[in-house]
């Protein structure tokens, strides 16, 4: 059988390719809308529903969704079920939660709708701290709870609140970049001084693979989570603790323990630590440069573009200090280095008009282009190349090159 394959990456996983899995043509916002009249809702703009499933996850989304079609700030995602069944989840998976708490804890909801979830949690809490986010202000602080009427910014609000729970229902689903809010939210889990835990619940439409229903799909809902897609997901966030099922298989609900590992962490503060030295190094070199610039000595940079534009610009090589700019590739000969504007000429120049200094900022070109130097008879008093932060000599000190 001949597959149709998608351009889409899954936003769970980042697979590349999906499956065309559901195509619902156009269709008005489903819960979000809010007419107040037949014609009104009759005239409803209607939007592309295109569902796909990624082969490697087994994530479904719409992937013709655009966020800006639904008016989160002025309509409430509101839920209502005052079933006992429903009731009783609630009941188990709050107690899940706050089993795993210590006493007087700090509970960040996001996403919190009416708030009914985190203000339960409070009622059942002998003290604390508990704090929804949504962007719709029909909440107010009050009741047990604190509210703010924004988004939650991981990395700045968990260094803020340094939460003991982070608290995610039925908000997942709506999110174009599920993956970016829970990997954030661990990295900022890893930042503070407590260790903090993640509720997160979704839909899970397992039993549409078993039925074939189609109610499940509608707008606002971009995501539709199976189990193993939910697992991936949560993969992401830490170490999950306890997965399972509520409602009758209809809801599936994790609880995890944020976290980034040790390896991960590692390389970010790495990656911090070169770009605190980056800040230093071109100090550093721009300084030689200058004194390289006053010092009466004639300089030449060897190479113009890619790699050696690069360091022009890096290191301040402007045109009127360095205007000595060349190549030995005839192609480039006679064009200009992009942003500083020096010409680039043949390396024969350097034959009637001898550098004192060539700079040759690709150093693992360095030996070739001074082999070509000894062949071609250019000679200069030293060949210098970038190296550990500095501007060092190529024939006098230690590199790998």
């Amino acid at each position: 059988m001949s597959l149709t394959l998608i351009d889409a990456a899954c936003p769970v996983c980042a697979h590349a390719v999906a499956a065309p899995f559901f195509d619902a043509g156009a269709c008005t916002l489903a819960t979000l809308a809010w007419p107040d009249s037949a014609e009104s809702a009759r005239a409803l703009p209607r939007h592309a529903l295109e569902f796909v499933q990624c082969p490697r996850c087994s994530h479904v989304w719409n992937h013709r969704f655009r966020y800006d079609a639904i008016p989160y700030q002025s309509n409430p995602n509101r839920m209502f079920n005052n079933g006992g069944i429903w009731k009783g989840h609630l009941a188990a998976t709050r107690d899940l939660l706050l089993g795993n708490l210590c006493a007087a804890p700090t509970v960040v909801e996001i996403g919190c709708g009416e708030a009914h979830f985190v203000r339960g949690l409070a009622q059942a809490s002998d003290g604390g701290r508990f704090i929804g986010f949504d962007p719709n202000a029909s909440v107010g602080t009050g009741n047990g709870i604190e509210f703010h009427a924004r988004l939650f910014e991981p990395l700045a609000d968990m260094a803020a609140f340094k939460p003991d729970a982070i608290v995610i229902r039925h908000v997942l689903e709506h999110l174009t970049e599920p993956a970016k809010l829970v990997e954030q939210l661990a990295w900022g889990a890893a930042s503070q001084p407590n260790p903090c835990w993640l509720f997160a619940e979704v839909p899970c439409i397992d039993r549409v693979f078993e039925t074939e229903r189609l109610a499940d799909f509608f707008y606002e809902h971009v995501s539709q989570f199976t189990t193993e897609s939910f697992r991936a997901l949560m993969a992401r966030a830490g170490e999950i603790v306890t997965l399972a099922h509520g409602y009758d298989g209809e809801v599936v609900y994790a609880l995890v323990r944020l976290g980034v590992p040790a390896p991960v962490r590692a390389r970010a503060g790495a990656a911090a630590g070169f770009a605190a030295r980056t800040v230093e190094h071109r100090a550093g070199i721009a300084q030689q440069l200058a004194e390289l610039a006053t010092s009466g000595r004639r300089v030449a940079i060897w190479g113009g573009t890619g790699k050696a534009a690069a360091f022009i610009h890096y290191f301040d090589a402007d045109a009127g200090r360095f205007p000595l700019v060349v190549d030995s590739d005839p192609d480039k000969v006679g064009t200009y280095v992009p942003g500083t504007g020096q010409q680039i000429v043949f390396r024969d120049a350097l034959k009637t008009e001898p550098a004192d200094v060539i700079i040759i900022p690709t150093q693992w070109r360095a030996r070739d282009i001074v082999a070509e130097m000894s062949r071609e008879g250019i000679a200069a008093s030293a060949v210098m190349i970038e190296h550990g932060g500095s501007l060092i000599d190529f024939g006098r000190d230690p590199h790998p090159y």
